[in-house]
């Protein structure tokens, strides 16, 4: 077939006709041909061709699996059905990150060192007789993974759905640990919060206020939110964001630059940090609980959504009544002597990886 003349549809239904055939020669062509075409896709064919793609991910050779998992994401970044693509690709990623921890086994048990850095190629020779072809691929394709599990995570549905999501934090984290090497997209991705009630308690005017948060992907863009809910809902004093700094941080593409209006803390006095994520806050008494202290200098950054993609809110329920909010500082202790000043540069805002 002449090059610019293949369709992505076509190149779609050849690709599952030569898995299901195992003609491994057929499938090869295929699949050069999906990403050849992927480019001049119109929207009915990518809506069509990811969930197809999604659906045989199992089927595919570990080497190219994570670069069809990557085309169904970017199928979904452009519209498909991210319901329908998610439990494919969520399968491919829990198999990746087993592998990888594979990898990172056979790799301490045959000298250890430096752990060898993807280069989107696959891996070496030398590399694949130390931990195994299939390991050596979990572990270089992770990356690749990141994107195709991100994609799907941008959406609330695939989120509420039954991800396991514990697991994949826990095989994440040994691989994390393992390897040196942080995969924040993906965790933080994985962390992402919907429907989750918070308390804040704001220690300067002693009120208190319960909120449900979702799709926020950092504390950065959490930041924005509660001043917006809070100081701009005329509750608490201080610096309220703009209409923009808060629409950045909701579901407008886009940066703009802000100022920090709180200190984030725990209850047992310690900090909480911009780059961190809601999950971090603790938990108390089933619901997740934070102190909101006075700026202790100005902290500046360009306020937006860690994940581009994701819709993010923390919408104010209500005022706690006077005797509620003592309750709740029962469990506050006073907040910790600073260490030195924190830098924040606002490198979340913006920094999911983007898919396609």
């Amino acid at each position: 077939m002449i090059f610019g003349k293949a369709r992505f549809e076509s190149a779609v239904a050849d690709f599952e006709a030569a898995l299901a055939a195992q003609d491994a020669k057929r499938s090869g062509k295929a699949f050069v041909r999906l990403q050849e075409t992927f480019g001049q896709a119109r929207e009915a064919e990518l809506l069509d061709g990811g969930p197809r793609l999604a659906a045989v991910l199992a089927e595919v050779p570990p080497g190219p699996r994570a670069v069809v998992a990557v085309l169904a994401g970017a199928c979904v970044e452009r519209g498909a059905d991210a319901v329908r693509c998610a439990p494919g690709v969520l399968a491919g990623l829990r198999t990746a990150l087993t592998e990888a921890g594979r990898f990172a086994e056979a790799w301490a048990a045959t000298g250890g060192g430096d752990f060898p850095v993807p280069d989107g190629g696959e891996p070496g020779e030398e590399i694949v007789e130390r931990a195994g072809f299939e390991a050596a691929v979990g572990w270089w394709t992770l990356p690749q993974w990141e994107m195709a599990a991100a994609a799907m995570l941008n959406h609330s549905a695939v989120r509420r759905g039954p991800v396991e999501r514990d697991e994949l934090l826990r095989l994440l984290d040994a691989v994390e640990r393992a390897s040196g090497r942080r995969f924040t997209s993906l965790s933080y991705a994985l962390l992402v919060k919907d429907d989750e009630p918070l308390i804040v308690l704001h220690r300067e005017s002693g009120t208190g206020y319960a909120l449900r948060i979702s799709g926020i992907g950092d504390n950065f863009q959490l930041h924005t939110l509660l001043a917006d809910a809070l100081i701009g809902g005329g509750h608490v004093p201080g610096r309220a964001p703009s209409a923009q700094e808060v629409a950045v941080c909701r579901d407008t593409p886009g940066q703009a630059d802000t100022v920090g209006s709180f200190d984030l803390m725990a209850p047992d006095g310690s900090r909480l940090w911009n780059e961190g994520t809601p999950a971090d806050i603790p938990v108390v008494d089933g619901v997740r609980l934070l102190v909101l202290d006075s700026p202790s200098y100005e902290r500046s950054w360009p306020a937006g959504r860690f994940f581009p993609g994701m819709r993010g809110d923390a919408v104010l329920e209500r005022a706690l009544a006077p005797e509620e909010t003592a309750r709740w500082f029962t469990y506050v202790s006073e907040a910790e002597a600073e260490a030195g000043a924190e830098e924040e540069t606002g490198a979340g805002a913006g920094a999911g990886a983007a898919v396609g």
